[in-house]
Formats: structure tokens, C-alpha cells, sequence
């Protein structure tokens, strides 16, 4: 069940803990629901057919950047071939995103770390030359300064777009654009422009102001699992045992 409304950061919160310890639903499990149809999405709208085409997906350290993994294994799934490109070191990585990178690289899935300004230009032609470029970096949570490398790759991939042939790469974001205010829709310095945004659960109260259009492109809303009493607002939690 997704949510037509427009709900605030601190909304989302508190539908994801409840879910959480309320209903006992893992947090894994919502962000595998969240990656998973995302990565139909962007089989579907964002590659040249569902089962080929390459992938480039920028991860942050939190759970945005799990989600990005997730999307990589299913692509990567689907015959898509996939790079990551991930903004942490792997030992700091949030504990569910840590699952989902262990998996990704177990499944051979090629993983880049990006630490420093360097490391993105030596990837900047990999980006250029995928079907899509995948925005996982920053969530809901993110508000303030985009700090390095984050800046520099939003920057890089916003630089490809500028520069591309037709619609290619093809830029989705995760949930919301990395640097745009999920409240007041107000961009970083650094903003993720992206052609698609595939955003989780509910819409974002950001979505409602004119301006995000000019970083979210179209927005499609997808189904993570939350129980429906949650995105009402009416919740009936079952008690605790």
C-alpha cells in the first residue's frame, strides 16, 4: 500500500520505526521491498530493454545506499550489467546497507569505493557511457552541507546530463534527489537533477512544492510493505508481546 499524501521527514520516520518495532517487520525486509521494485522500475524505464543494458549505481553509507545495493542485485539479476560506486568505506556502512553490500559481493557485482575527489574523475567516463546512472547517495534524512565525495559525484553525474547525446544516461533517483530538502523541496549547492525519482512508501512533502520538478523529473511512488493503517495515519499497532 502506497500513500497519495505528502508526508514530512519526520512522518516517514516514524512510519519506518513503527513498522519496525510496532509490527516487527526488519528493517531489511522493507529496504529488499524498496531495492527490489525500484530495480523493476528502472528495468522498465530506464535501460534501452528490461534485461540489457549497464547500470552505474552511486551508493552513500546509509540506508539510501542500501537500497542502492538492493537495486544492484536485482538488475544485476535481470542480466543488467551493473557497477557500484559507493561513497563509504565498507566497515561504516549502516548495518543493513552493510548486508546488502556483503551480498553484492559475494555476487561478484563490481564495487568501487569513492573517497576523494580523485576517485571520481577516474570514474567520470564509466558514468558517461552507462544506460543509467542510479542516485542512492543521500535519503530523506539528509538536510545542510552535501560534503565530499557526495558533492563531487552529484556534480559529475549532473555534468554527464548536461552533456549527453538524446536521453542517455538515463538519471533515477532514490527516494528523493541526493541534496534536495525532503520538507521544503530547498537544493544543496550540490543537487542531484534526475529524470526519474522513485520515492518510498509515501510521497515526500518536498513534491508538493513546483520547484522539485527541476530536480525529481517524473516521480513514481512504489510499495515497501508498511502496513496501511501506518501511511493512513491510523495506525492500530498490535500490542507487544
Amino acid at each position: 500500500m502506497t500513500h497519495p499524501l505528502a508526508l514530512s521527514r519526520e512522518q516517514i520516520r516514524t512510519i519506518d520505526r513503527l513498522a519496525i518495532e510496532r509490527y516487527r517487520i526488519p528493517g531489511i525486509v522493507l529496504m529488499e521491498n524498496a531495492g527490489r521494485n525500484a530495480a523493476e522500475l528502472i528495468r522498465h524505464h530506464a535501460l534501452p530493454t528490461p534485461n540489457r543494458g549497464t547500470a552505474a549505481i552511486l551508493c552513500g553509507g546509509g540506508n539510501n545506499g542500501g537500497d542502492g545495493l538492493v537495486v544492484a542485485r536485482h538488475l544485476a539479476n535481470a542480466g543488467i550489467r551493473v557497477q557500484v560506486f559507493l561513497a563509504a568505506k565498507p566497515e561504516r556502512l549502516a548495518p543493513e546497507a552493510a548486508t546488502n553490500h556483503e551480498i553484492a559481493s559475494r555476487m561478484a557485482i563490481p564495487i568501487v569505493n569513492i573517497l576523494a575527489s580523485a576517485d571520481v574523475a577516474a570514474v567520470r567516463k564509466a558514468w558517461s557511457e552507462a544506460d543509467t546512472i542510479v542516485d542512492a547517495l543521500l535519503g530523506t534524512g539528509f538536510a545542510g552541507t552535501v560534503r565530499s565525495p557526495a558533492s563531487d559525484m552529484i556534480d559529475t553525474v549532473n555534468r554527464i546530463r548536461d552533456q549527453r547525446c538524446g536521453n542517455r544516461p538515463f538519471v533515477v533517483a532514490i527516494d528523493i534527489p541526493s541534496g534536495l530538502d525532503a520538507d521544503t523541496a530547498e537544493p544543496a549547492a550540490a543537487t542531484i537533477r534526475a529524470d526519474l525519482t522513485i520515492t518510498m512508501a509515501a510521497r515526500k512533502l518536498a513534491f508538493d512544492n513546483p520547484t522539485s520538478v527541476a530536480f525529481t523529473g517524473d516521480v513514481q511512488l512504489v510499495d515497501i510493505g508498511v502496513p496501511r493503517d501506518l501511511l493512513l495515519g491510523n495506525a492500530q499497532a498490535p500490542n507487544a508481546p
